[in-house]
Formats: C-alpha cells, structure tokens, sequence
C-alpha cells in the first residue's frame, strides 16, 4: 500500500509543469534576433517530460514545462530575451518537449 502511495505521488509530480521561478517572470521568447544593444550572455536548453513520466503529462504542460525551464535557466544568467534557436516535439502525443536558445540581456 506504502509503495503505491509513493508511485501516486511521484506520477502527480510527474504530470505537473516545471514551475517559474520568481526571477524569471519578465524573460520574453521569441524568433526575432534583438537589436545592437542587447548583450548575447549564452544559450540555454528548457525540457519537460521523458519516456517514463511524459506518458502521464498533457501536451500542455509538458510545452509549458519546457517554456518555464528556458526562462528560469535564462534568468540565472541575467537574461530578460531568450530567441529560439530549436524546439523538439514529437507529433501527436508528446512524451517530452525540449527548447533551445540564445539569451540576450535587453535594456528596459
């Protein structure tokens, strides 16, 4: 009984998107590369899901999830622009989604 208990949970978790981070709020994504006054800090790669706990997670969370883990990476760079660079998604029913991209710090 004990052990199902523990599966319960760790699925629940599992199916939840990754959450934002306090920081990471007014990181913006986007597919335009910023202006010349914007500062290139790195690339970042956001994911949710896997073949275990993918199978259990909706197609939203799963693609919030890896929106909210690209923003939070981003901001501990300093960055407030993350432009994609990739984003990976099988069809249909997703098992994981994985975004990459290039952080920027813009000024206000």
């Amino acid at each position: 009984m004990r052990r199902a208990a523990v599966l319960a949970l760790v699925l629940i978790a599992g199916c939840a998107a990754t959450p934002l981070e306090p920081g990471a709020a007014p990181v913006r994504i986007t597919r335009t590369e910023p202006n010349g006054e914007c500062k290139f800090l790195g690339e970042v790669t956001g994911s949710q899901g896997n073949s275990w706990s993918g199978e259990y997670t909706t197609n939203a969370n799963l693609e919030t999830g890896a929106r909210n883990d690209l923003k939070n990476k981003a901001a501990t760079l300093g960055g407030n622009l993350v432009v994609l660079l990739t984003e990976r998604a099988p069809p249909l029913h997703q098992y994981n989604v994985t975004l990459s991209g290039s952080v920027y710090r813009c000024p206000p």
